[in-house]
């Protein structure tokens, strides 16, 4: 009875562990090896450094810019995982809002974006602020922005830290990336961390 037994679940059990040998171990071990030969940078968690060498953050995942020396990122619909209330940039509990686009809310949500950053640049008008800064990704996380996003900034940071016009618009210039892929996909985006270290390091930069 009890060879029986193993001859029907012999099989069975060998399956699981073949199994888990690939899919638990080879796969992951393969996915980091690849990663690391092709994309090292994010395989690592693509962190920056400010000027005093400290790890700022990761490129990868935006960062909740409030303050008006700072280029600011597109708005995050995350929530805090443990009180479900909003909390940007929540890098453990991606997502977006999910509102459809005959949804009030999500009208209401956009309105109350655009008239926050109206308050934050005075003399920007509504119809030149670009959608990327007015609606929320799909993962909530998104570090980039459109260069015309930055470039509609560069008024308000200047204010804010001295720096001169033409100064923050080669720093947006220079951290402007095309976004292709093979030639044929994406569009131009910035890194708001990137640009962000960039300006800290610019000389002058408070």
């Amino acid at each position: 009875m009890h060879f029986e037994g193993w001859r029907a679940w012999g099989p069975a059990l060998r399956m699981s562990i073949v199994s888990w040998l690939l899919c638990g171990v080879a796969v992951p071990l393969l996915i980091v090896f690849v990663g690391e030969a092709l994309v090292p940078a994010h395989a690592q968690g693509s962190m920056l450094r400010g000027p005093s060498g400290q790890v700022v953050g990761s490129a990868d995942i935006g960062q909740d810019w409030t303050s008006p020396r700072w280029f600011w990122g597109r708005p995050s619909a995350t929530l805090n995982p443990a009180t479900g209330k909003p909390e940007p940039y929540a890098a453990n509990n991606s997502g977006g809002s999910n509102l459809g686009p005959t949804n009030s809310a999500l009208k209401a949500e956009v309105q109350a974006n655009l008239q926050a950053f109206l308050a934050g640049n005075p003399g920007v008008s509504a119809s030149q602020v670009p959608l990327d800064l007015l609606e929320s990704s799909g993962s909530g996380l998104d570090p980039d922005i459109t260069p015309a996003s930055a470039y509609i900034q560069v008024p308000r940071v200047a204010r804010a830290t001295g720096l001169p016009a033409a100064t923050l618009d080669a720093l947006v210039a220079g951290q402007t990336h095309d976004g292709l892929l093979v030639r044929l996909f994406g569009a131009p985006f910035v890194n708001v961390l990137r640009l962000n270290v960039a300006l800290a390091r610019t000389e002058g930069a408070p």
